[in-house]
């Protein structure tokens, strides 16, 4: 429910809203290189689905990445302008993924019945060390919908001419923790607005302001991104629209 003090401004408001798939992220006792989870399945970290015949990604010395992140679209609940199948994996750096070490692969529907790679001895358990996740997980969904968030500069409502810092300025206590409530972008999630510990690289980039969030990965008691930090995916509507994900970019801040 919208706050009382906020009632004036909801009709407006509404058209800020957005739907989003939340994450809900189980850890597991095993570990990574142990993951029991279907190839396909939707995860963080754990055994990836890869093609045999698909040039699996290394960093800039050659080393094999790790997967951070697997989704299954045909999984995962419907959301506008994203893909209704197909995988997309987050990879990144076993020595340097916050410099710049990171990949995005997507794998399309006819790629899935492909012959798939079984070996993985070419990643050691101590290429898992630096990862900001820590634990195998399995994901879960379900849909939500994002009101507005503090840090994303596509959510750029004015209040009475003040924008959010300024509005927040003039409420009581109680009344800016319900503010800050109602419009809570954080969690893991798919799609909606997007938290930052610092600020939206976004709005400092030419031509990335319109960019969409495809996922955000949050802080947890098992996954941090440098000191209490946030990973991101983004892409421009086209190339989301049109499952090119070679446009899509990873970024991450931290405290």
């Amino acid at each position: 429910m919208i706050p009382d003090f906020l009632k004036k401004f909801e009709s407006d408001l509404k058209k800020y809203e957005r739907e989003f798939v939340r994450i809900i992220a189980k850890p597991q006792k095993e570990k990574p290189l142990e993951d029991n989870l279907d190839l396909k399945d939707n995860k963080f970290l754990g055994i990836p689905f890869f093609p045999i015949n698909k040039e699996y990604p290394k960093d800039q010395n050659g080393k094999p990445m790790i997967m951070i992140a697997q989704l299954n679209f045909e999984q995962i609940p419907e959301l506008d302008l994203f893909p209704k199948n197909g995988i997309l994996q987050l990879f990144l750096s076993p020595s340097d993924w916050y410099l710049d070490g990171s990949a995005i692969v997507y794998h399309t529907f006819e790629e899935l019945t492909k012959e798939t790679l079984s070996d993985f001895s070419f990643i050691q358990e101590k290429d898992y060390d630096e990862m900001p996740v820590f634990k195998l997980h399995r994901l879960s969904f379900e849909k939500g919908i994002d009101k507005g968030a503090s840090e994303d500069s596509q959510f750029d409502y004015l209040f009475d001419d003040m924008d959010y810092w300024d509005f927040t300025e003039n409420l009581t206590e109680e009344k800016e923790k319900q503010f800050g409530e109602y419009f809570d972008a954080m969690g893991h999630k798919i799609g909606g607005y997007a938290e930052f510990t610092q600020s939206d690289p976004r709005d400092c980039n030419d031509g990335q302001s319109d960019d969409i969030q495809v996922l955000q990965i949050d802080v947890d008691d098992h996954i941090m991104f440098g000191d209490s930090g946030i990973g991101h995916i983004f892409i421009d509507k086209e190339s989301l629209l049109e499952k090119d994900f070679s446009k899509a970019y990873f970024y991450w801040d931290c405290c």
